[in-house]
């Protein structure tokens, strides 16, 4: 069974006990956050895709960490 989600401005297909990576949410470590923008469910043979979303479906996840991305230095801006 999966779900895919709307989150950031972005889909993410997302399995039970899956860990995602998501842009910035406010939560703190260790809460539960419920999204409810699911835009299609699968489970075997049984599909349910939504216009625009799947009613009465969502999703629960716990924030596990925070964390920042590397800075990579050949992107920065040079002076001229």
């Amino acid at each position: 069974m999966y779900a895919v989600i709307k989150t950031g401005g972005k889909q993410h297909r997302v399995v039970v006990d899956e860990l995602l990576k998501v842009e910035l949410l406010k939560a703190e470590k260790g809460e539960t956050i419920k999204f409810e923008d699911v835009l299609m469910v699968v489970d075997g043979d049984n599909v349910k895709i939504g216009q625009p979303v799947v009613d009465g479906a969502s999703v629960e996840v716990e924030v596990v960490e925070h964390g920042r991305g590397e800075k990579n230095p050949y992107h920065q801006a040079q002076p001229s």
